[in-house]
């Protein structure tokens, strides 16, 4: 190796071996591994081009990275051998080096090991520098596990790629929630004040717990005198609390629906608050997460016509064997993907008996004039004005594809996501890279933003008990 390649391993440098699948999930990788050198071999080069072609996510993402590494390239004043700088204006933390192979490496794995194939080939490469560079850490870099686990049978070391992992374990996620001490008033209640507006009761406490709240965050302290309330503002020594709605009441019924359970209850008063624009719910199967958006929706845009329309979309991801493809406009195209929103107008439906068969069928016409349900792949470039737009099964989304949607959110719309991290359904994603654990950790504590972990499924005593034991 050159002179200046020695100094650069001296100063504990690793060399990162990049796998397609690296690139094909996040094209910005090349950028990501800071000081650290990267080799990217010509079987990754020759599987970016294959992988160009189409409108897929994939293909876009395989375009994008060629794109990344022809600037790269074609700015290299020297040669190709001696490594390029991947340190640009836009990227000034990457103070490493790119290397591409430029030598045809031969025999380098067991003789059983097929030559043909691209992991192999791969694997071969990381074995090479490996032997070339026995002082430095070289390391393989995949999403694919069978490749991580050949490349340590072989000895190497191979990792995945975590750096758009939000969080290393879920159960650190963000809930929205906070339960207060026994001892709360006593520690906080000093120099308190309290006043009443609109209905609502406001506390200002001061204390050591105020540093740990969120704004938009609920709390709750269920004794003699429960008490629920949600974090208006906060800084390190004083926070101001106001009292919710109660919609656990019949008389506060949302389209009908009354909350059944406490997380139920902070559900709908982010979801009936005009000042919150965006709301993320997480929660297994049952707990009520389409239920109630659908319900404040549809109160808050046919009846106080808060909003003009509601809008639904979610990933086609399906769970079996796909149907292949389906006939009709693209409304038709995603109702066979949207059972849950049918189930649950029909549930909204049932709560109309004054009208009898002819008034639900005429309010279901109505309900289904302000519902549309639109597919994904044709939101790019959209802005919604003055919509109610649910993203369901928000798990399955990239954090990429996340930010594509929300940003389509126009003056006057509400967004609310929902989905259940344990039912991720698509490839290479886990519950620490999901979008939607990416927007809850990024929105937290955001003045016109909230999100409720919903615990309690409300379907069935059948439903809650498969969802424990199965």
């Amino acid at each position: 190796m050159p002179p200046r390649k020695k100094a650069a391993s001296s100063a504990d440098s690793k060399m990162f071996v990049l796998d397609t699948n690296v690139l094909l999930h996040d094209p910005t990788s090349l950028f990501r591994f800071e000081e650290h050198d990267i080799c990217l071999p010509m079987f990754v080069l020759e599987e970016l081009d294959d992988k160009k072609k189409g409108m897929t996510e994939v293909a876009r993402n395989a375009r994008q990275a060629s794109r990344f590494l022809d600037e790269i390239v074609s700015d290299a004043p020297h040669k190709i051998e001696e490594g390029i700088s991947l340190q640009s204006e836009n990227h000034k933390n990457s103070t490493g080096r790119l290397f591409l192979q430029t030598e045809f490496i031969k025999n380098e794995l067991p003789a059983n090991m097929s030559q043909g194939k691209a992991d192999n080939a791969i694997l071969a490469v990381v074995m090479h520098l490996q032997r070339t560079q026995p002082k430095r850490a070289v390391i393989l870099v995949s999403k694919d596990i069978n490749m991580r686990i050949k490349a340590r049978a072989l000895g190497l070391e191979a990792q995945d790629y975590f750096n758009d992992k939000v969080l290393e374990d879920s159960d650190l996620l963000y809930s929205g929630v906070m339960q207060l001490p026994e001892d709360f008033w006593d520690r906080h209640g000093k120099n308190m004040k309290s006043w009443q507006k609109d209905g609502h009761t406001y506390y200002q406490v001061s204390g050591p717990l105020c540093a740990a709240f969120f704004t938009n965050q609920f709390v709750y302290k269920e004794d003699d005198t429960p008490f629920y309330a949600v974090v208006l503002e906060q800084n390190d020594k004083t926070a101001t609390l106001r009292t919710l709605t109660d919609f656990t009441h019949s008389k506060n019924n949302v389209w009908g629906i009354a909350a059944r359970n406490r997380e139920q209850n902070f559900v709908l008063n982010l979801l009936m608050n005009p000042e919150i624009d965006f709301v993320t719910l997480l929660g297994q199967a049952g707990t009520g997460k389409t239920l109630l958006t659908l319900a404040a929706g549809l109160l808050q845009t046919l009846e106080t016509k808060l909003y003009s329309e509601i809008i639904i979309t979610r990933v086609t991801v399906p769970v079996g064997e796909d149907i292949g493809f389906l006939p009709g406009t693209e409304e038709e195209k995603m109702t066979p993907w949207m059972g849950a929103l049918e189930d649950n107008l029909d549930v909204l439906n049932k709560s109309d008996e004054e009208g009898g068969d002819w008034g639900r069928a005429a309010t279901r016409d109505l309900i289904r004039s302000r519902v549309k349900v639109k597919s994904l792949n044709f939101m790019r470039g959209r802005t919604f004005l003055n919509k109610y737009l649910i993203i369901d099964e928000a798990q399955n989304l990239t954090p990429k594809q996340m930010k594509t949607l929300v940003t389509r959110a126009g003056p006057g719309t509400k967004v609310v996501c929902m989905g259940n991290i344990a039912q991720i359904d698509t490839p290479y994603l886990t519950e620490g890279s999901s979008g939607l654990t990416y927007v809850v950790d990024r929105f937290k504590g955001w003045e016109h933003g909230g999100h409720v972990t919903l615990m309690r499924g409300e379907r069935s005593r059948l439903a809650d008990h498969a969802a424990e034991v199965l």
